[in-house]
Order: C-alpha cells, then structure tokens, then sequence
C-alpha cells in the first residue's frame, strides 16, 4: 500500500463561540468560521481523516514528503517530519505533525476494521470525565463571579452526571485579571457547592510568580483541590522544581513547554511535576503522546491528557496507567457541548448518565 495524495477540504459553518484579545475562547453571538480536513489517501482506495490541518503547509511541506510512501510506517514517517521541523520551526508546528499522525492511525484503523486504541493496544473502552470550563468573562449569568461557577459546577456534577470539575479562571484582558484572590474564591465556591467528595482541579493564569504560584497552591489544599496546572511560565523549569517542592498539592506539566517526549523525560529527571501532562496537539500526534505515557510508566508516574479530541480519547483508552480523566469541553453555562458540530454526524467524546465517555468501535 502506498499513499498516492494528501488533500485539505476547507469548509464554513457557523460558531458561537469567540476569541478575546489573548486567544481564549467565550460564548459569542453565531458567526461564519472555517473548518478543514485532511485525507490521506492511498493506492488501494483506504483513506485516514483528521480534521484542523492548514491547506497550505501540508501542500508546500507534508504532501511531498508523503506521496510514495507506505502509510503503515508511522514511526517513520513521524520522525521525518520532526526533523523536517528543525528549518520549518514557523510553519510545521506539532499541531501539523499531530494532524498529519492522526491520519495515518485512521487509515491503519479503516484498512484493518479496528479503532485505534485496539492497534495501541486497548486497556479500557470508556473513560470518566470532568467538566472543563472556559475562562472566566464578565457575561452575566456566564462564568463572571464565583457564584457563577458554583451554580455551573453543580449543574455538571449533579445533572449531567460529570465525577470531576475543572475552572479555567479568569485571564487578561478581563477586568482584575489575574488575582489570586478572586480564584481561590472562585475555587472556594466551588467546593462549598459540590460537597467535600467531587475532584476539584485549577488551570489559572499562566504567568503568575512563584510566591502567587505557591499561594494559589496552599489555598487549593485547604479545599481538598486534586491538582493544578501551568501557573507559571513553563519555560522555568527551576519555577516548578521549586513549586513541587514546596507544595503538597499535585502539581501537572508540562502543558505548553515545547520539546515534545524529550521534555517530559527532562521535568520527570529535574522532579519539575508530580503528574505529567501530554495531549497529541502538544507534542505532534498519538505516536509521540504514546512515547509520553511510557516514559511515564516507567517512572510509576501518572499522565493526564490534556484537552479532549478524539485522538487523545484513544490515548486515554490505551493506556495501562492513569489517566484519571477525559478533558470534555471546554464547557460553559451558555454552550449545549451535546450538541453535534456541523460536520459530523455524531459527538466523538459521547458521554454516558455515569460520566463516562466512551471509544468509537
């Protein structure tokens, strides 16, 4: 089997979703936006899906290097890509090697008639979630006091049915953004509404000190928090060595950090993390994120999977090691995440009265 074409569909649909001035995500008033897919396709009519890829790298950089080639050998193809990188730092990014390696497992999963997590090896074929909210805005009745994630984290844990919640706090360019203050109130709110049993976890500003970091940290310890992610800019490993030191509460990362498998080893080396975090955006696709939760394994270290997705749901069901919980959302009081995205025709990540989501088959 050889691959004969690499192709991009771009398409619209409406969104209703908006980015503020930093990047992050809000509710907004329904909007045209654009959507594109990849496919693969081979000489023997099996084809392999991923949907986000950009048209233009993948026709300037990725089809080249693609077409002829056998789709079976993922290892290798990965790896020419990555080095492909090292002068493409600007446009082939790991969200493009991650596009392009989920593909390729697709169409090993269509030519074979077996879901992915079957070819890694399956473990499980469900996965309890947690609710994940946006960033905090200033909509009312949205996710603007703490109030209002106290009356949203109660929805989610005792109407939908999710065992965990996680708050994306408020962030620049909101008014009083960022305080530390104003989060653990928010956390505090939280707790008192979910009741002492629910895992409780924080994703906060990213650029706090370390003296805002730490006091962010002790705070969510007198709250029973499970954990907390990225308060700190991650190119400072020593910030986090020295957080993980100090505090109790678990510590998960790195998130944004580039470097793939190979800076997940130098944080577990330096004791930067209690947890170690990997997502198939952030390090280029399953193939690497697999690299991760086995590095992991062999340190008797637990691996939280950031973001949710399809491929990273597949991780999840693959691995032998926690993995506590699918990321489902990013949630908000104004947003029906059951509903179907246009071009689909159902939800990848369908989640059960338990809070369980569970795996294509």
């Amino acid at each position: 089997m050889k691959i004969v074409d690499v192709t991009t569909t771009t398409f619209r649909y409406i969104s209703n979703t908006v980015r503020d001035s930093e990047g992050h995500g809000h509710p907004g008033d329904p909007h045209e936006a654009k959507q594109s897919l990849l496919t693969i396709k081979t000489d023997e009519g099996v084809e392999g899906y991923c949907f986000g890829a950009n048209p233009a790298v993948i026709e300037s950089l990725v089809k080249p290097l693609l077409i002829g080639k056998d789709p079976f050998y993922r290892e290798y193809l990965w790896q020419m890509l990555r080095e492909r990188q090292r002068l493409n730092l600007g446009s082939l990014s790991d969200r493009i090697l991650a596009n392009v390696d989920m593909a390729l497992w697709d169409l090993a999963g269509r030519a074979v008639g077996q879901p992915v997590h079957k070819l890694l090896g399956a473990f499980r074929d469900k996965v309890p979630a947690y609710a994940s909210t946006m960033c905090g805005d200033d909509l009312p009745g949205g996710l603007a006091t703490p109030e209002d994630y106290a009356n949203f984290a109660k929805w989610c844990v005792f109407e939908r049915g999710y065992p965990a919640f996680k708050l994306h706090t408020w962030q620049p360019p909101y008014e009083g953004a960022p305080s530390v203050k104003r989060d653990l109130e928010a956390c505090a709110a939280v707790r008192e509404a979910v009741g002492p049993d629910v895992d409780l976890m924080l994703d906060p500003f990213h650029y706090y000190s370390r003296e805002e970091s730490l006091a962010l940290a002790r705070g969510l310890e007198k709250l029973n928090y499970l954990w907390m992610e990225e308060p700190m800019a991650e190119h400072s490993m020593s910030s986090f060595v020295w957080l993980a030191e100090q505090a109790d509460l678990l510590i998960v990362g790195p998130e944004t950090a580039e470097g793939k498998h190979y800076a997940r080893a130098e944080w577990i080396k330096a004791g930067a993390a209690d947890v170690i975090r990997t997502g198939v955006g952030d390090v280029g696709g399953i193939t690497p994120a697999m690299k991760c939760v086995h590095l992991c394994e062999s340190f008797n270290m637990s691996v939280e999977i950031h973001g949710g997705g399809v491929g990273n749901l597949h991780v999840l069901c693959a691995m032998g090691i926690p993995g506590r919980y699918y990321e489902r959302g990013l949630l908000h009081p104004f947003i029906d995440w059951e509903e179907v995205p246009a071009w689909l025709n159902k939800r990848d990540d369908p989640m059960d009265s338990e809070g369980f989501v569970h795996v294509s088959q």
